[in-house]
């Protein structure tokens, strides 16, 4: 498949994401077997036809939702969406929020937080009721919450704790046999989302580089725009981004401090060890 039928199929999309095309319209626009087409346009792009419609149509929504007066009903009709129930679970699926909670830049968001002592120095940990939604290290309490207040600027921060966030740190304790299932409550651009993704795939005690996790989404030649996604990672440890390296095997660096970073590569290393 050539470069130009990706292009052809990518600029369908966009001319016609409204009427939600299926795969096999988009496969015939590009001049492809379905079954072909769906293989090596996730190649190219490193998502699927149908995942690049579902994000077309979010950034289209999102547009709409700017708009004042707006409504998620108009929003959802003119994305091509037949209901707003399905506006509705394309933003839970994408965004970690629902398109209410976007129009209005998370106003009716509760966070509930706590600070919590890790092998690692102090963190504030902090949760929705749909799942975790950050994990930080600091030095400051006062510090730590103006960066959250910052991150979450309309959102009532409800200092207070929950068992979504014990079962989170959890994850630091030494028996790890009954580990809880932590839910995860996250808001990104679609390309941080894919490199978050990504992250939660390398193993306990292992290193990737930047150019692996690049290579992981498809896309090959993104090492600075996938550093950078790392960067705004807002959920330290869990979504292990410490566990990212240079490719010469310099550590790089980590959002709380190369230091740290460091210090939880050594104390994955030991864990693995006394396993053994």
């Amino acid at each position: 498949m050539s470069y130009e039928q990706i292009k052809t199929a990518i600029e369908y999309i966009h001319a016609n994401f409204r009427a939600q095309p299926s795969l096999e319209e988009v496969a015939r626009a590009a001049h492809m077997s379905s079954t072909h087409f769906q293989k090596v346009f996730k190649n190219w792009v490193g998502i699927s036809p149908k995942q690049f419609l579902q994000y077309t149509n979010i950034e289209y929504a999102k547009s709409r939702l700017k708009i004042p007066n707006s409504t998620l009903l108009s929003t959802s009709l003119d994305t091509g969406l037949s209901s707003t129930s399905r506006l509705h679970d394309l933003f839970l699926k994408i965004e970690g929020m629902t398109p209410g909670e976007y129009k209005n830049h998370a106003e009716n968001l509760s966070i509930f937080y706590e600070f919590y002592e890790t092998p690692f120095g102090q963190a504030l940990v902090a949760n929705t009721d749909k799942g975790l939604c950050y994990l930080a290290f600091h030095e400051n309490e006062k510090e730590a919450l103006i960066q959250i207040k910052n991150r979450y600027k309309n959102a009532q921060l409800i200092h207070q704790n929950s068992q979504l966030q014990t079962n989170a740190v959890a994850i630091f304790k030494k028996d790890w046999k009954n580990l809880p299932e932590i839910k995860l409550h996250l808001s990104g651009t679609p390309f941080q989302l894919k490199v978050w993704e990504s992250l939660l795939t390398i193993p306990f005690g292992e290193l990737t580089t930047y150019g692996d996790i690049a290579k992981d989404i498809g896309n090959p030649n993104a090492n600075r725009a996938v550093g950078i996604a790392i960067g705004a990672n807002p959920i330290a440890y869990l979504i292990p981004c410490h566990r990212v390296i240079q490719s010469t095997g310099g550590i790089g660096g980590y959002r709380w401090e190369p230091s740290r970073k460091v210090a939880m590569m050594g104390w994955e290393g030991a864990r693995l060890d006394e396993g053994k």
